[in-house]
């Protein structure tokens, strides 16, 4: 197997399990309103925010709803009973345009 596909398979796994969240994106579920403050994607990062042994990516949100709502790093992937409420910023492109 060709050594770059494997980061492009990885990105795409992020992407799915991230989601619609980027910075600026409210969401909702079960749980409350989030606000999304910042993805990280550096896994080492990931895993310490998470306290885990590895982590892929990781969002930092503030729940929307608590008027003392401190932010917050999850790790959860977007799933079905997530709601987006305000798109956030579009993602980074993959690559920088040719000169």
């Amino acid at each position: 197997m060709n050594a770059t596909v494997i980061p492009a398979l990885v990105a795409s796994t992020v992407d799915r399990e991230v989601g619609p969240r980027r910075p600026g994106a409210i969401y909702q579920n079960v749980d409350g309103r989030f606000e999304v403050l910042v993805l990280v994607t550096d896994p080492r990062e990931a895993a310490k925010l998470l306290r885990r042994d590895s982590a892929r990516w990781a969002v930092i949100v503030r729940d929307t709803l608590r008027p003392d709502g401190e932010p917050f790093a999850v790790g959860s992937v977007w799933t079905v009973s997530d709601h987006l409420i305000r798109e956030g910023a579009p993602p980074p492109a993959r690559f920088a345009p040719a000169a």
